[in-house]
């Protein structure tokens, strides 16, 4: 029995975790959402984090303005904050091959009238 109340306890611990909304990538409805968050926290709190990044942990939201300790105690059991992951690095530009010429002489991008570099 008591292996099944764990399992019942472990369970729901790990449901009320999956719901939890994260403060990183919440859209503006998603913070509606939450007691005592309308349309313009939700607002303030997506300028909080577009103005100053994302947040490192749940207390930070705090600083956002009309954000108090009592609304916070309110919605912090249901807010977590997960890092975004990295974006990809930009792909470098493709190179073309080089591009023969009508005499099968290699263009190395030089016009044809400019003199052969010397070579050091």
């Amino acid at each position: 029995m008591k292996r099944l109340a764990l399992a019942l306890a472990l369970a729901l611990c790990s449901f009320a975790a999956a719901a939890a909304i994260n403060l990183n990538t919440a859209t503006k409805e998603e913070l509606v959402a939450l007691p005592g968050i309308g349309p313009s926290k939700a607002q303030a709190i997506l300028d909080h984090r577009n103005t100053h990044g994302p947040f490192k942990a749940i207390e930070e939201l705090k600083d956002v303005k009309g954000i108090g300790a009592k609304r916070y105690e309110k919605i912090k059991a249901e807010l977590t904050v997960v890092a975004a992951p990295p974006k990809p690095a930009a792909k470098p530009a493709e190179v073309s091959p080089p591009q023969r010429m009508a005499t099968g002489a290699v263009t190395t991008g030089a016009k044809r009238d400019d003199p052969p570099k010397a070579k050091p």
